[in-house]
């Protein structure tokens, strides 16, 4: 589990688009995650 403070794992994703998207895409740049379960599921 991440910290306050560490440093964020090697991480990709898709987006709305199909398009794969990295961290280091985003190097020198702040980048916020935002997510949540899929609609009516538990959690």
């Amino acid at each position: 589990m991440l910290e306050v403070g560490n440093e964020a794992p090697k991480f990709s994703a898709l987006d709305q688009g199909g398009n794969t998207l990295s961290l280091v895409d985003f190097v020198g740049s702040w980048v916020l995650f935002w997510w949540y379960p899929k609609a009516s599921t538990p959690g």
